[in-house]
């Protein structure tokens, strides 16, 4: 950089020979170090022309390819006849982004959400109202789904590159991510020919999928997670997880540092999953039992650095006496100023030490130490911190965000237009509170396209999983259910419970009753830690035709609640047990009284919501295309609430209410008409 500026000045003023200076200053010692080199502008200017006309060839390509998008954005039609609601939805993702507003999209299964936020974004950039859109989720499926989308797209002559972001280690080649030239051989002379690996991609590619980097950073020996971030800079659509967009330590610096801002165009899907996503991300905390071991592992050698450890590990002490299961405090001031003494003493140890696991032990705590501070600087009215005792006995001090609006404000902030999109957005209000500040944005309610006389929904009302009606009979009678209804029809069916507890009581009892019958139906279990074979063998026995019943039990708001499609005959029943009401816990009662003394109701923004949204993403596994046909039940009595009914979507208003009795022959007459159709 200063040779550039020496060059342009050298020539200006017509100099022989011109000095560059690079100066140094230790900001902690403030130190100052100066490099003085002396180079004739003849050779400056000789490396400067050799370095633009390098520039210049990336340059060209970018101004070609946007003519080349352009003009295919602006020939670019629809790929489908529209469904119902689709045209509304596109056209107001258009408006929303041609007015620089956020939309709010409330869309049940089955309207192409997708496809109708995807193609107006498209259009839009055609029209200059952005440059990059970005392309969010909460899990790896949905990503599938937005590729699928582009390529659609893309058979009607689109022209669009399309870059999906994979996490690091998940994209390394080695069997673990060791990021120094040491120990990877790509990482090794990475720079030196990362160059030549991008502009061949970019220019030679379209679809940057996982596949496509690991074979290009193979082909020129580089790591593949670095070189797809050089080369999202020439994406025109960036796929990728929230977090590298809002989260405070991942978020891309390249697109998202500080007071730049860009014509960027974010797509939230399943925007529902945003809200705790981003209290995570703009939480933090520290143990009081790390301390005592990074100060033991230091001590001997760092006695300085220990003191700073043993001074924070005091206060903590006295924060640990006065609390007796969790404690909300106003002010750590004395705390942080400690904690920043910390820092400087852990980034001088990290310097100098040289014992291996040691050091990876001190890192480990410096991030959760620095993430900690850069927390603790943006608290505010949205913050409540505390200090509680866990269930394994640590001892913690929590900034604890109860709503994330405005750090996610922030970073919305940094491009034209938001567009938050999901089937379980109910009641949009709540989101719309707690994912953005704006008070003027825009929302959108899409009817669902489906036939509901393909489905048949009902509410058990003689069933409760209230903590107070547990027992034994309770869990027979909930068996019973399940038993009645797939005896009522052959086919696989999901039943969803409020816990794994719940699940293994009511799955003893099951079992008995399948055993005293001699009914013959396949049982499958969700396991508590299940690694990525175990979820694929899960699903694919729902794939597999048979000639008995298939029955999956699984936890509400688990892995195979939301994001799975099993369409047609692979799923003709859902039974939801419970409201989904989260578990009672110290978090859920803090969020609780902070919405509380903000004068709304906080056990529905604690509770209630995000439970609904748990049964509703669980009751949308069924019915998935138009030809599908199934069975929605809510086997609780708080169903018929009003508090309840009155976060029902609409297409709900036909939900019948049902007794153990009477559910066999319900479901039979249901399927009956269906087979007369």
């Amino acid at each position: 950089q200063a040779k550039c500026y020496a060059a342009i000045y050298g020539s200006e003023q017509k100099l022989d020979v011109i000095s560059v200076q690079m100066t140094y200053c230790n900001l902690e010692t403030e130190e100052i170090r100066r490099f003085v080199q002396e180079f004739s502008v003849k050779e400056l200017k000789s490396w400067f022309d050799e370095l633009t006309e390098q520039y210049c060839k990336w340059c060209e390509m970018q101004v070609k390819w946007k003519t080349c998008r352009q003009e295919s954005i602006h020939a670019c039609v629809f790929p489908f006849p529209y469904r119902e609601g689709q045209k509304q939805l596109a056209a107001a993702v258009y408006r929303t982004i041609a007015h620089r507003k956020k939309l709010f999209i409330q869309a049940p299964t089955g309207v192409g959400k997708t496809i109708s936020t995807v193609f107006p974004t498209v259009k839009a950039v055609g029209e200059n109202l952005g440059e990059k859109i970005f392309y969010l989720t909460a899990k790896t499926v949905t990503r599938t789904v937005a590729e699928e989308a582009f390529s659609v797209l893309k058979g009607k002559g689109l022209r669009y590159k399309v870059l999906t972001l994979t996490a690091k280690e998940k994209i390394c080649p080695l069997e673990e991510a060791k990021c120094n030239p040491i120990e990877c051989p790509y990482a090794k002379g990475h720079y030196d020919r990362v160059n030549d690996a991008v502009y061949d991609l970019i220019t030679t590619e379209e679809n940057f999928t996982r596949e496509r980097m690991l074979a290009q950073a193979e082909k020129y020996q580089v790591c593949p997670f670095e070189m797809s971030l050089d080369a999202s800079l020439y994406a025109d659509i960036i796929i990728c997880d929230y977090n590298y967009v809002f989260d405070p330590d991942a978020r891309l610096r390249r697109f998202f540092a500080e007071g730049g801002a860009g014509g960027y165009l974010f797509l939230i899907d399943e925007a529902h999953n945003l809200v705790e996503r981003g209290r995570q991300m703009y939480s933090a905390e520290l143990c009081k039992e790390d301390f005592l071991a990074v100060k033991k592992l230091v001590k001997g050698e760092a006695p300085r650095f220990a003191k700073r450890l043993e001074a924070c590990n005091k206060i903590l002490l006295a924060m640990k006496k006065e609390c007796e299961n969790y404690k909300v405090l106003d002010n750590i001031s004395h705390f942080g100023i400690q904690l920043m003494n910390v820092l400087s003493e852990t980034d001088r140890y990290l310097e100098e030490c040289v014992d291996k696991e040691v050091r990876e032990t001190v890192l480990d705590f410096y991030f959760q130490v620095r993430s900690f501070l850069n927390i603790y600087d943006g608290l505010d009215e949205n913050y409540v911190v505390y200090t509680e005792y866990q269930e394994n006995g640590r001892f913690v001090l929590k900034l604890f965000c109860v709503n994330p609006a405005a750090n996610l404000q922030k970073c919305l902030d940094k491009g034209n237009s938001a567009v938050f999109f999901s089937a379980t957005l109910l009641p949009i209000q709540y989101y719309k509170r707690l994912l953005s500040t704006e008070k003027d944005n825009y929302a959108v309610y899409i009817d669902s396209s489906f036939d509901t006389k393909k489905r048949l929904l009902m509410n058990g009302v003689d069933v409760s999983t209230r903590y107070t009606m547990r027992s034994r009979e309770m869990y027979q009678r909930y068996a019973t259910y399940i038993f009645r209804v797939v005896k009522a029809k052959m086919g696989n069916y999901l039943i969803f419970f409020p816990s794994y507890r719940f699940m293994e009581d009511v799955y003893q009892e099951f079992t008995q009753l399948l055993a005293s019958d001699e009914e013959e139906m396949e049982l499958v279990v969700q396991e508590k830690h299940m690694d990525e074979e175990e979820r694929e063998n899960f699903l694919r026995a729902f794939e597999m035709g048979r000639e008995k019943s298939l029955i999956g039990f699984g936890v509400l708001g688990g892995i195979f609640s939301e994001g799975i499609d099993l369409t047609n005959e692979k799923l003709i029943g859902t039974l939801i047990i419970g409201t989904g009401l989260p578990q009672v816990c110290n978090e859920r009662e803090i969020l609780k009284s902070y919405f509380d003394q903000k004068g709304l109701y906080g056990f529905d923004y604690a509770y209630r919501y995000p439970g609904m949204n748990k049964v509703l993403q669980a009751a949308g596994r069924v019915i998935r295309t138009e030809d599908d046909r199934g069975v929605i039940l809510l086997l609780d009595e708080r169903f018929q609430r009003e508090k309840g009914k009155e976060i029902f979507p609409k297409e709900w208003a036909d939900c019948e209410r049902c007794r153990l009795d009477i559910v066999e022959e319900k479901i039979r007459l249901f399927w009956e008409k269906q087979t007369d159709n």
